[in-house]
């Protein structure tokens, strides 16, 4: 009989495509998940994995494997739910949330004051990762729960073994010193911003698209003094009077006494989505989190 966890290794190889990307996915060493490949072999009596370049693909054997795996799991899946469901649906044990670094700040960080309280046996394990990796987690049955945004108004492509639901809006605001100009005026548009200075997240995040489409109609190249990542050193140059910043809600800091936030007329919006596997519908451990989401 296959094994479960060569199973899982090897369709974390398929994903992967090499030895040492899986392990490290699977929290093995390389030579580990290399074993469980050629335990697996043995069981079948062929190879299911080939050499290309420095990665390896699946063999015709090895992708016929991985082809039937996601109904190996989802059948596992809804043994372990059916055991859950025996004590009552009470939600217990650790549930694996993958999420991006601002919806941990904003949105699982502060359910940890209430969650002990109303479910004393369940954990949380949360490890902080990109929508698309956190949707690979999650496919790969590494992790239960993911937290994931759209990119530039676009929800990530889900596949079809997964579900999701919206748990929550982000809007952006501007933040800036309480003795700048504007800090006495809103709502705020790109036209009232123009030929202020800037500091902004670096091109290629949300944040920057955000920031671009706020001067997209204006004839005038906005003035960005300093690309950061980090929104509270964002902030600390705020401070100065120097800069003014677009921040998401999720993702602000506390404000010193010196800083005030302004809405803008048209605020920038992302929306953050729960994705977790069909098969695992049913967790008491997952619905209890959502309902707290």
């Amino acid at each position: 009989m296959i094994e479960v966890g060569a199973l899982r290794a090897l369709r974390s190889v398929a994903a992967l495509g090499t030895l040492a990307r899986a392990a490290d996915e699977l929290g093995f060493t390389a030579s580990a998940v290399s074993q469980q490949i050629k335990r697996l072999e043995r069981q079948i009596g062929v190879p299911v994995l080939a050499p290309a370049g420095r990665g390896v693909v699946l063999t015709p054997a090895g992708q016929a494997i991985v082809d039937s795996a996601p109904a190996v799991f989802q059948a596992l899946e809804r043994c372990a739910e059916a055991a859950q469901s025996v004590a009552e649906g009470a939600p217990r044990g650790v549930l694996r949330v993958a999420a991006f670094s601002t919806a941990i700040r904003g949105l699982l960080a502060p359910l940890y004051p209430r969650l002990p309280a109303r479910h004393p046996d369940l954990r949380l394990h949360i490890t902080e990762q990109d929508p698309d990796q956190a949707l690979h987690s999650v496919e790969a049955g590494t992790a239960d729960l993911a937290l994931v945004h759209d990119a530039d108004g676009l929800p990530s492509p889900l596949p079809s073994t997964l579900s999701r639901r919206l748990v929550h809006t982000d809007l952006g605001d501007v933040v800036m010193a309480r003795t700048h100009p504007l800090a006495g005026t809103e709502p705020l548009d790109g036209g009232d911003l123009a030929g202020h200075a800037w500091v902004t997240s670096p091109p290629g995040t949300v944040c920057h698209q955000w920031f671009l489409r706020l001067f997209a109609d204006l004839p005038e190249e906005p003035d960005v003094r300093h690309l950061v990542d980090d929104f509270s050193t964002q902030l600390s140059l705020v401070a100065s009077g120097e800069v003014v910043a677009l921040i998401p809600r999720l993702a602000r800091p506390p404000l010193g006494e010196g800083l005030v936030v302004r809405p803008l007329r048209r605020p920038p919006k992302r929306e953050v989505q729960a994705a977790w596997r069909r098969s695992a519908e049913a967790s008491p451990a997952i619905q209890a989190v959502l309902a707290e989401l």
